[in-house]
C-alpha cells in the first residue's frame, strides 16, 4: 500500500527524521491560513504518482492571496488519473544540495538494500549506475555503524554532514523494519546549512503486513478507471503510453507489454481480461480501453477457456456501437480461431498469428498516427 507524501512524512517525524514545517489542507482558505502561519511555502498536490511537478501539481507561493489562488487551481487538477483532494503546504527550505536515500527489498539478494546518491531530486532510474551507492543489509545484523560509515565514505560526506546522514539512515532503517515497508525513499534529502531534511517522502507498506498496522489509514491506490475495472473483475493498471492493450491472462498481458517495449512502443495500460471472459465482460474491457483515447488498440488472445469467436463478436459489437475509428491489431490463436478470424475479417480487421508481428504492427501504427 502506497502512502501519500504527508503520511510518509508523519511517519518520518515519528521516527525522528527531520522534515520541513507543514500543514495538510483540503481547501483554498485553509491553504491561505497555513501560508499566513508558515510564511513563504511550496504547495504540493497529494497524489499517488510521480512527476507531479512536470504536470503542474506543485506551486511556490509567498503570501496568503497567491496561496489561495494556487490552491484553487491545484484542487481542480487530475494528475495521471488521480483527482487532487489534499494539499501539503510546506515551508520553503534553502537548498544547498540534494541527495537521494532509500531502502527497499532486493528480490535477487533477498535482503534489504540501501540506495544512496549525491544526485537527488531526480528519478533514481535516470541516475547513472556509477553514481549510485548500493549497500545490502544482512537482516540478522541490521544496520550497523560501519555500514553507515562506508556509505558516507562512498558519498564523500564528512564531519557534521556524515553524522546527520548516518542518524537519518539508522532511523530510516528502523522505520523500514518496524513498519514492514517495501520501500522508504527520501528524494530529495536536502542539505540546508548544517541540517539535513526530508523534502519528500515515498513509502510503500507490504499489503500482507497491514494487519499489524491498524493505525495506518487505508489508502485507495486505484484511479477511477482502475476502480471500475476491479468492480468488473478485471486486472487493469493505467500506464502512460498510447497503445491500449488487452490480453487474456496476466502472463500474456505482461509479455505483450514487453514485446511492445522491445519494438519501441509505449503501452497505455495493463489489462488482463481473464481466461474465461464472456462476451459482455470482453465488451466492457474494450470500452475501458477507449476511455484514455489511445492511438492504437492491440488485442492479444490465446483461446483456451476464452473462445476466439466470443472475443471477435464482442469486439465487432463495440466497434459498431462506438463507431470506432482507432486502428486495431489482433492476435487471435486457439479455440474457434477460424470463426473468430472470419468475424474480424467481415469488419475489416486482420488477425495475426504471432505476437511479434502483431506488436510490430501496433508500434508502426502508433508512430504513424500522430
Amino acid at each position: 500500500m502506497k502512502l501519500f507524501e504527508f503520511m510518509g512524512k508523519e511517519l518520518f517525524s515519528k521516527y525522528g527524521i527531520p522534515v520541513p514545517e507543514a500543514k495538510v489542507v483540503q481547501d483554498a482558505a485553509d491553504a491561505a491560513a497555513a501560508v499566513e502561519s508558515i510564511g513563504p511555502a511550496v504547495i504540493k498536490s497529494q497524489v499517488l504518482t510521480g512527476k507531479r511537478g512536470k504536470a503542474g501539481g506543485i506551486a511556490f507561493v509567498d503570501d496568503p492571496d497567491s496561496a489561495r489562488q494556487e490552491a484553487e487551481r491545484l484542487l481542480e487538477m487530475e494528475i495521471e488519473g488521480y483527482q487532487v483532494e489534499n494539499l501539503l503546504v510546506e515551508g520553503k527550505v534553502t537548498i544547498e544540495r540534494e541527495l537521494y536515500l532509500a531502502i527497499t527489498v532486493d528480490g535477487a539478494m533477498r535482503c534489504p538494500i540501501v540506495l544512496a546518491s549525491l544526485e537527488g531530486g531526480m528519478d533514481i532510474e535516470e541516475v547513472p549506475e556509477d553514481l549510485i551507492v548500493k549497500y545490502p543489509v544482512d537482516v540478522t545484523m541490521g544496520m550497523q555503524a560501519f555500514m553507515a560509515r562506508e556509505i558516507c565514505r562512498q558519498l564523500k560526506l564528512k564531519g557534521s554532514l556524515a553524522k546527520s546522514f548516518s542518524s537519518i539512515l539508522f532511523k530510516l532503517y528502523r522505520m523500514f523494519k518496524e513498519m514492514d515497508a517495501e520501500l522508504v525513499e527520501i528524494n530529495p534529502l536536502v542539505i540546508s546549512g548544517e541540517e539535513m531534511l526530508a523534502a519528500d517522502a515515498k513509502v510503500t507498506i507490504d499489503d500482507d503486513a497491514l494487519f499489524r498496522h491498524k493505525e495506518l489509514p487505508l489508502v485507495e491506490e486505484r484511479t477511477e478507471l482502475e476502480k471500475k475495472a476491479h468492480e468488473l473483475g478485471l486486472a487493469y493498471v493505467e500506464l502512460d503510453g498510447d497503445i491500449a492493450v488487452m490480453a487474456n491472462g496476466a502472463g500474456m498481458a505482461m509479455a505483450t507489454l514487453d514485446m511492445l517495449d522491445y519494438y519501441g512502443g509505449k503501452p497505455a495500460n495493463f489489462l488482463d481480461a481473464g481466461g474465461g471472459a464472456g462476451v459482455e465482460q470482453t465488451a466492457r474491457a474494450l470500452e475501458m480501453l477507449l476511455a484514455n483515447e489511445p492511438k492504437v488498440i492491440m488485442v492479444n488472445i490465446f483461446g483456451g477457456i476464452t473462445r476466439c469467436d466470443d472475443v471477435a463478436n464482442a469486439f465487432a459489437a463495440v466497434k459498431k456501437e462506438k463507431e470506432l475509428s482507432i486502428p486495431v491489431v489482433f492476435r487471435l490463436v486457439g479455440t474457434n480461431e477460424d470463426a473468430g478470424r472470419e468475424i474480424l475479417q467481415d469488419i475489416g480487421i486482420r488477425a495475426y498469428q504471432t505476437m511479434q508481428e502483431t506488436a510490430q504492427k501496433a508500434v508502426e501504427l502508433s508512430k504513424s498516427n500522430t
